[in-house]
């Protein structure tokens, strides 16, 4: 067999899932985020997004003749105006063991350029800055970029320790309104009804009024709430039947990420925000989860608010591009609201694009002479 023989013969190989339930599988034995979890697919397909799950398997077989699997990557594409067609996102992958992190993202790449030609390939790993995972990108030609979607700054908990060793890395005061919360008159369950749902909602809102950040329409919540299901409880404070606090996760089989959380004037009076995160924590630590992220961390007081609950901070390998169409330049120049659009909610979003079209046509004679070419 020739050099070029064997490396086709070894060269890993990617299939397209269908399956739910194989697909979740999958992700969480490759210790995956929520993100990649096929729920939460479905959610952003559900608001302009296409999804596509990709399974990247190694040609040499299992001991039951199939192909053995070694890396997942449920992949997000958003339509961009012509003719730069897409934009392909991994948000919070690829999943796969760290010696695998490059023959995994090259076999990604190629199969999303070959099927839908998009301008880049954007990653956002559930992967540590410096470690493995980040040289892989870098050897695969992915370039960083300061263009982040989801913080890489945060604060990641450790769910293995005892709750003793977690109440013990809070600070003096965060304890005592935890501990003051637990002996209270307050109960803090999972959310289990509509009507419930609907009350985080409305306290969702007024908390992003309060705070004075935007938010999705409540349809995009019910979405969630739909289509994870049990892999996104919300864990909430309870004055008898009205809900006063809330703190909202996505979880895998070993990742709990917390997506949102609020609190109304009740909830505020009766420091509710400090008790909900603590039985949220240990809800998760019950449910198997080994590690808590709190979903980023700025210069804000919900920071602020988050930082109070451990003495570290931990930094993920941030955003990463990959330029899949001799178009890229045209969009690393000219598209940068669009990109920004996609952290942004529905009406943002459109908003975002239609300032991005205008920018376009500013350079829209040389995107028509890049693809004559």
């Amino acid at each position: 067999m020739s050099p070029e023989t064997q490396t086709a013969a070894t060269a890993p190989t990617v299939r397209e899932c269908r399956d739910r339930e194989e697909w979740d599988a999958l992700v969480d034995r490759f210790g995956g985020h929520p993100l990649q979890l096929w729920g939460w697919g479905q959610v952003k397909a559900e608001h302009h997004w296409r999804v596509e799950r990709l399974v990247v398997e190694d040609p040499a077989h299992d001991a039951a003749g199939a192909a053995a699997a070694v890396g997942v990557a449920q992949v997000l594409y958003r339509a961009l105006p012509w003719p730069l067609k897409s934009l392909a996102y991994l948000s919070r992958g690829p999943a796969c063991a760290p010696e695998d992190a490059g023959r995994v993202l090259t076999a990604v790449a190629a199969t999303v350029r070959a099927a839908h030609g998009p301008v880049a390939l954007v990653a956002e790993p559930d992967w540590e800055e410096g470690s493995a995972g980040e040289r892989a990108l870098a050897a695969s030609g992915f370039r960083r970029t300061d263009s982040t979607i989801l913080i890489p700054r945060t604060l990641i908990l450790d769910l293995t320790q005892t709750e003793d060793e977690l109440m013990a890395a809070m600070s003096r005061t965060t304890r005592s309104n935890v501990r003051k919360n637990l002996k209270g008159t307050l109960e803090f369950r999972t959310v289990a009804t509509e009507d419930e749902l609907e009350q985080v909602l409305s306290i969702y809102r007024e908390t992003a009024a309060r705070a004075g950040f935007g938010i999705h329409e409540d349809a995009y919540y019910r979405d969630i709430w739909r289509y994870l299901g049990a892999a996104s409880p919300i864990v909430a404070a309870f004055d008898g039947d009205t809900v006063v606090a809330f703190v909202w996760i996505a979880k895998s089989a070993g990742t709990a990420f917390e997506l949102y959380g609020g609190v109304n004037a009740a909830g505020q009076k009766a420091r509710a925000n400090y008790g909900v995160k603590w039985a949220a924590f240990t809800a998760m630590k019950a449910a198997g989860c080994t590690r808590y992220d709190l979903n980023g961390l700025l210069n804000d007081g919900i920071s602020d608010f988050k930082k109070q609950f451990a003495q570290h901070e931990d930094t993920l390998t941030g955003t990463w591009e990959l330029p899949l169409s001799p178009l890229y330049p045209v969009y690393a120049t000219g598209m940068p609201i669009a990109r920004r659009a996609l952290q942004q909610g529905r009406r943002a979003a459109k908003g975002a694009v239609a300032g991005a079209r205008r920018q376009l046509a500013v350079v829209s004679d040389k995107a028509k002479r890049l693809v004559r070419r």
